[in-house]
């Protein structure tokens, strides 16, 4: 056919979704769900009753996963909204840098270069205060489309 070599741009990425449907009906408290393209952890789910020619309603109400706003939605139980695939991993700290970002160890024994520090003050500082006391410190990141971020700590004793 043609003697041109076709390029394709490989991104790092398998190909996977970053959100999966599911029935609005079937989301509980304590869930994930994607608001306004925000991951969100559902902290209040309410079903109202279907009127004459419609659905019933869920009205979520969400915390986003990442910074913390408030977000809410209201969606027709039948209709399927977009849950977020949220991972957590814990990573050992190895140190932290000047300019804010931390130095974890990996599973397989690298390192992941790539993390800012928490923006939450009471976590920032007991993972600075805990590294400068020299202890063991475990920290779990919270991963879901796309972004990622510390979210708790755990000290595994002194070193």
């Amino acid at each position: 056919m043609s003697d041109e070599e076709h390029h394709f741009e490989s991104k790092a990425d398998a190909g996977a979704s970053k959100t999966f449907p599911q029935q609005a009906g079937t989301i509980r408290k304590n869930g994930y769900i994607v608001i306004k393209n925000r991951p969100c952890k559902v902290v209040e789910v309410s079903t109202s009753k279907t009127g004459k020619h419609g659905h019933a309603k869920c009205h979520f109400v969400g915390i986003d996963i990442f910074t913390g706003k408030k977000l809410e939605d209201i969606v027709p139980s039948s209709h399927n909204c977009d849950v977020p695939h949220v991972n957590r991993t814990d990573y050992q700290l190895i140190d932290i840098s000047e300019d804010g970002f931390v130095s974890l160890l990996t599973e397989n024994g690298g390192t992941k270069d790539d993390l800012r520090l928490p923006t939450d003050e009471s976590l920032l500082t007991q993972i600075k205060d805990g590294f400068a006391e020299g202890k063991d410190l475990v920290v779990s990141v919270m991963s879901a489309m796309g972004e990622e971020q510390i979210c708790a700590l755990k000290d595994i004793g002194p070193k």
